[in-house]
């Protein structure tokens, strides 16, 4: 009996102190306040709390990612890491791009809550994890932190907004790279102070940005001062239409002055992009001097605003502007089936690849004027109300939107001409290659040299021949492989060509490769134009780089053929990687289409004018009403969900699911 109960003694007060202990060190979810670290539990220093939040509020600034910590002794109500680091982040209302941090430091579990719409996949989040387990197991929460922040701001730079679900992605590119542009022009650009000092930074602030802190700030400035060139060109040209050229003078040179800028940024991020390793000084130095011309770049705009919204007022020919832009939708309009059936005839003798700028311009463009008819008939709707400024934004938003259906429509054609001149310059090509084969047969080859050089070359017209016959034609391709193979022959045979003949088949050659790049950089233009709101800075920097090579070959083209082929060689090489990083932008933009199914046109027609970059009444406001004079951003959150309010945790809603596998113990 004494030995059974003293094993009941035993295991009683057994569990009296675990209950005790359990009671002691335990915490039910908790509530996020003001800062980013919750710390119960004292594990970290005064100095070391304040360097946290210092840290997590850069990662925010330069990532546009939230990221909260929270440190207790043990996770209980409920007691699984996961349960408990979801149920703190639904309870406070994290939103797809804030992400939650639980460490328990007793019980040493940690888990990272993400919602899986968010912008870093889940190996990304898990890599994350395992980089800090090792300074959680050593008690370094701080160098945890740091690493986790490092490793948020990793993931962005690298693959962008993309991550693992997308939908969140579209939230921040929308409202960065297509919103914050139309925002600034459409309400009068009066953030001026506050953009200024976001793109510019105070001479004290700027180093403290650590190099890939610096990196985004520039890309995202590259991005934002691009869109609002290209929104001041299309704005000038209505004005100078309405207007005449002598009331738009001053706006015209500061529209001239901030495109010499950018195209100066976008040469350095081109340089900063290229194969040459740049060292530490020189990147820190080129990406802040790529943030100061585009910082000179707005101001000079800014500068010039306030006059030219004076001379915008819409609303005081509304009626006559909404009449203009209605004919201009039914010539556009008329045009579209002309568009539709070119492409399915260039469809039965091209080869997709061969189309796949153009291919759903059709479509694109039918969304565009349907959008179009939209704002319209709320333009209508809304003069006949007395509401002439609002209607001047939807008219505003109907004329960009008939406008990229036109740029759609006849992207088309281009293509189509550039396709056709691509064969004939091929098979004038074929025919040169052939003559310098024979030429390069004849030759002796004693050390072996030539004979895989005519090998390759003879292969070469072989692919192309295939390139340029039956109903799956791809020209371009032929032109590309025909151009490598006559310069690796053209060393060989050079030496048997009189000095005429030399000075005839380069011109002959450079007039063929300019013809090649001139219509791979319009392809290139019209695409992202088209479709800059899912654009980034690569695709950008690419386009600009390829238009300044192109500029360059043609100044050089009589003086310097030589010099000339070059620039035109690269022009056409960073053309064809800017069509590539533009339609990896869009395929990846296009994860989110389900997005817009709540506005009041088709989710279709909404996500065209997203993708186009077109600000829009139903997404400032829900129909024009109730919109401040100001400028209030508020107006997004119906459409996102939220609503109208500031830009708390979760302000956004909907989202995804928290609940991915990961975490553990240290």
């Amino acid at each position: 009996m004494r030995a059974g109960w003293a094993v009941s003694l035993t295991a009683v007060v057994t569990l009296m102190l675990a209950t005790l202990a359990g009671g002691a060190s335990a915490t039910d979810p908790v509530s996020l306040g003001s800062q980013y670290v919750v710390d119960e539990v004292g594990a970290l220093s005064d100095a070391q709390a304040t360097a946290a939040e210092s840290r997590l509020e850069s990662l925010y600034e330069s990532t546009g990612v939230d990221l909260y910590v929270v440190i207790v002794d043990a996770f209980t109500n409920p007691t699984n890491s996961q349960d408990w680091a979801d149920a703190v982040a639904e309870s406070n209302g994290l939103g797809p791009t804030q992400y939650l941090l639980a460490i328990a430091s007793e019980s040493r579990q940690f888990y990272i809550s993400a919602d899986s719409t968010g912008p870093l996949s889940e190996s990304e989040v898990a890599g994350i994890e395992a980089a800090i387990k090792p300074q959680l197991s050593s008690g370094d929460y701080a160098g945890a932190i740091d690493t986790a922040a490092s490793g948020f701001q990793s993931a962005q730079s690298s693959s962008g907004m993309s991550g693992g679900g997308f939908f969140p992605g579209i939230f921040v590119f929308v409202l960065i790279a297509a919103g914050v542009a139309f925002l600034i022009w459409m309400f009068m650009r009066r953030r001026k102070k506050a953009q200024a000092g976001q793109v510019g930074g105070s001479a004290e602030q700027q180093p403290a940005l650590s190099i890939e802190e610096l990196q985004t700030q520039a890309s995202s400035a590259l991005v934002q001062t691009d869109d609002a060139v290209k929104t001041s060109e299309q704005e000038l040209g209505f004005a100078r239409a309405q207007f005449g050229d002598a009331a738009t003078v001053e706006f015209g040179q500061a529209l001239e002055k901030a495109k010499s800028n950018l195209t100066e940024a976008f040469t350095l991020k081109q340089q900063l992009d290229d194969h040459v390793e740049d060292s530490e000084a020189d990147t820190r130095a080129w990406n802040e001097k790529i943030v100061q011309l585009c910082a000179e770049a707005n101001a000079g705009l800014d500068e010039k605003a306030a006059a030219f919204d004076e001379l915008r007022k819409l609303e005081q020919n509304a009626p006559e502007a909404l009449a203009r832009v209605h004919d201009e939708r039914q010539k556009v309009g008329a045009a579209l089936a002309d568009a539709g059936t070119h492409l399915q005839t260039l469809g039965t003798s091209y080869a997709p690849e061969a189309l796949a700028t153009i291919a759903d311009n059709p479509e694109q463009a039918t969304q565009r004027l349907s959008f179009a008819d939209e704002q319209l008939a709320l333009a209508e709707t809304l003069i006949g109300a007395g509401k002439g400024g609002e209607a001047a934004v939807s008219i505003r938003a109907a004329e960009e939107a008939v406008g990229q259906a036109d740029l759609l429509e006849k992207a088309i054609d281009k293509l189509g001409a550039d396709l056709a001149a691509g064969e004939k310059d091929a098979a004038a090509l074929i025919a040169e290659l052939e003559s310098d084969v024979a030429v390069a047969s004849a030759l002796p080859d004693a050390d072996g040299a030539l004979t895989p050089v005519i090998a390759s070359t003879t292969q070469q017209i072989a692919t192309a021949r295939g390139y340029l016959s039956g109903n799956q034609r791809r020209p371009l391709f032929a032109l590309q492989g025909l151009t490598a193979a006559n310069d690796q022959i053209d060393s060989i045979v050079q030496g048997m060509r009189d000095a005429q003949a030399q000075r005839q088949r380069a011109s002959q050659m450079l007039g063929q490769v300019m013809l090649q790049a001139q219509g791979q950089v319009s392809a290139a233009e019209d695409y992202i134009t088209s479709r800059r709101g899912a654009i980034g800075a690569e695709a950008r920097t690419r386009l600009a780089e390829a238009g300044s090579s192109l500029v360059q070959a043609q100044q050089l083209q009589a003086s310097d053929p030589e010099a000339a082929m070059q620039w035109a060689q690269r022009a056409n090489q960073l053309a064809g990687q800017a069509i590539q990083h533009a339609q990896n932008d869009v395929n990846a933009f296009g994860g989110g289409a389900q997005m817009g199914g709540g506005s009041s046109g088709g989710s279709g027609n909404m996500m065209g004018a997203i993708l186009g970059g077109i600000v829009i009444n139903s997404l400032l406001g829900g129909g024009g009403g109730g919109r401040s004079s100001g400028g209030s951003m508020g107006g997004l959150g119906g459409m996102f969900g939220g609503g109208g309010g500031g830009f708390s945790p979760g302000s956004f809603g909907g989202g995804g699911t928290r609940g991915r596998r990961g975490g553990g113990r240290f």
